[in-house]
């Protein structure tokens, strides 16, 4: 490891931000805007610049000292960086989406200064390594997620923000106590890829210690990621504006969630080791049933988001399935389903704002016939839902099929079995709102007024000009800063199936950690 501040810059390209528009007026938009993009895109460039050098071998690594003995360290391996590149990219999407969401709104410097912060404690998670250094980015996670979830300041805003603190808190907790159970027992713990040796062998001397030190750890870590039955702050989250909604499920916290996850069996014990304590099996058995489970409960929910964040309970449970086998291909599945999700995830949130936004539609039953008003808005999310379905060549298919031959491979063919039946549900939540978008007619206005009435002429404010023929021209169907990130997360759904075979590809890559992760 070559000793280095370029882990840090990474983690000030949005802190600095962050800082410097807290600070700022509301009507300073250009500045905050400028901050925000400029911090965007110079973590994206810094990535991208390290992806190739860590490809090689190369790591860079600083360390500060702390408490004697646990020092503050951050590190740019493969898995870091690959999580890295994760937030990075989709940060900059969600900022641009933002800007044009709270176009007029108050608060805006407090919203992107949480924003900003939000994405450095993601950055810090990522680049941990240790699991002190990882606990403290962890929580601080959660302290700066709670403005954002509470943004609004509504009855319904501040509950949702409650119920979410109130999960991640006692989450925190349970994880503290189990990394300073496992520093007590083995000394400082530094991740590395196959298991660390001394975890290996506490393990080994005292197996029901370690068992007891890995459910706490995956507990606490599994909270973020909503695994059931611990998933019920995401729902009623989901009272958040839409790219904070995004943010939890994209960019940061489930992702976070199921990040630790995978450091913990795979970073911490070891596959082999995690298997042989039983914490594998028990994990899987959660997975399993949380992905049947959230996408029963998607079925029922007339709400969008809150359709939209039962899938995400299924979907980032698909990441702790493909953890909790003995196969490298699953374990490679299950690290590109954290960027495949991701975009497929992230688009499908973009548009539910676009249309609550646009329309004021923000049931399912009210979206029959809205791809007439919003042809464009409505084909990214058509895209993205299909790649949560799995359909080839989309991105959420390359991912599930790893998952489901890793499982023959680990001689679990049940897993088969599960992800067949997740997606006969996904097809059964996605696919009849993607027919009525596209065939039924628009539903009538209720009486009160509550919905636009699709079934009326597009609205004069809706056209601009006039075509050749003297008919008028509809102007953009929404403002393109909210338009735009839809449809670039729903081309790179595309792109992530079709190039999947690309050397810097998310599954190249992800196939890259995963045989590091067998000794």
């Amino acid at each position: 490891m070559t000793p280095s501040v370029m882990p840090v810059v990474l983690i000030l390209t949005s802190l600095v931000p962050a800082l410097i528009i807290f600070g700022l007026p509301e009507d300073k938009r250009w500045l905050r805007t400028t901050l925000n993009l400029t911090g965007a895109v110079a973590k994206i460039v810094l990535v991208a610049a390290l992806i190739p050098l860590v490809l090689q071998g190369e790591q860079l690594r600083t360390e500060f000292a702390w408490i004697p003995g646990l020092p503050i360290v951050f590190v740019t391996d493969a898995f870091s960086l690959f999580f890295v590149a994760l937030s990075a990219g989709l940060w900059l999407a969600t900022t641009i989406y933002a800007i044009g969401y709270l176009e007029g709104a108050p608060n805006r410097s407090r919203f992107f200064g949480f924003f900003s912060l939000c994405v450095t404690a993601t950055t810090g998670i990522a680049l941990a390594e240790n699991l002190v250094t990882f606990l403290i980015f962890f929580e601080l996670l959660t302290l700066v997620t709670y403005p954002l979830v509470s943004h609004r300041g509504t009855a319904a805003a501040l509950r949702g923000a409650r119920v979410y603190l109130g999960y991640t808190l006692v989450g925190g907790v349970v994880l503290l106590l189990g990394v300073a159970w496992l520093t007590l027992e083995v000394g400082p713990v530094d991740f590395r890829p196959g298991g660390i040796p001394e975890v290996v062998a506490f393990a080994e001397r005292d197996p029901v210690k370690a068992t007891v030190i890995g459910a706490l750890l995956l507990t606490g870590v599994g909270v973020k990621a909503a695994l059931f039955p611990l998933h019920g702050w995401l729902p009623v989250a989901m009272v958040a504006p839409a790219p904070v909604s995004a943010l939890l499920h994209a960019v940061a916290v489930v992702k976070a969630g199921a990040f630790g996850i995978i450091r913990v069996v795979e970073d911490t014990f070891g596959l082999q080791t995690a298997a042989d304590l039983g914490l594998l099996t028990v994990l899987a058995a959660v997975a399993s049933v949380t992905i049947v489970y959230g996408s029963v409960r998607a079925l029922a929910q007339d709400d969008l988001k809150k359709r939209l964040a039962y899938s995400t309970v299924s979907q980032v449970a698909y990441i702790a399935l493909g953890a909790a086998l003995l196969s490298p291909l699953a374990t490679a599945g299950a690290i590109a389903h954290m960027v495949n999700q991701g975009f497929m995830k992230i688009t499908l949130f973009f548009c539910a704002g676009l249309y609550a936004e646009e329309l004021g539609l923000s049931k399912v039953s009210q979206l029959a016939g809205v791809g007439r008003r919003m042809p464009l808005t409505t084909a990214a999310f058509t895209v993205a839902a299909l790649g949560m379905i799995g359909l080839p060549p989309l991105a959420g298919f390359v991912s599930k099929w790893a998952l489901g031959v890793g499982g023959l491979e680990a001689a679990q063919p049940w897993v088969v079995a599960v992800l067949l039946t997740s997606t006969m549900l996904n097809a059964a939540y996605f696919l009849p709102v993607i027919v009525a978008m596209w065939t039924k007619a628009p539903v009538k206005a209720e009486a009160d007024g509550a919905a636009p009435d699709l079934t009326d002429p597009v609205p004069e404010d809706e056209l601009s000009g006039e075509g050749a023929g003297g008919e008028p021209v509809r102007r953009l169907e929404a403002p393109a800063a909210l338009l735009l990130p839809a449809l670039a997360t729903a081309v790179f759904v595309v792109g992530l199936g079709v190039a999947a075979g690309w050397e810097y590809s998310p599954w190249s890559i992800a196939k890259i950690i995963a045989d590091g992760a067998w000794p």
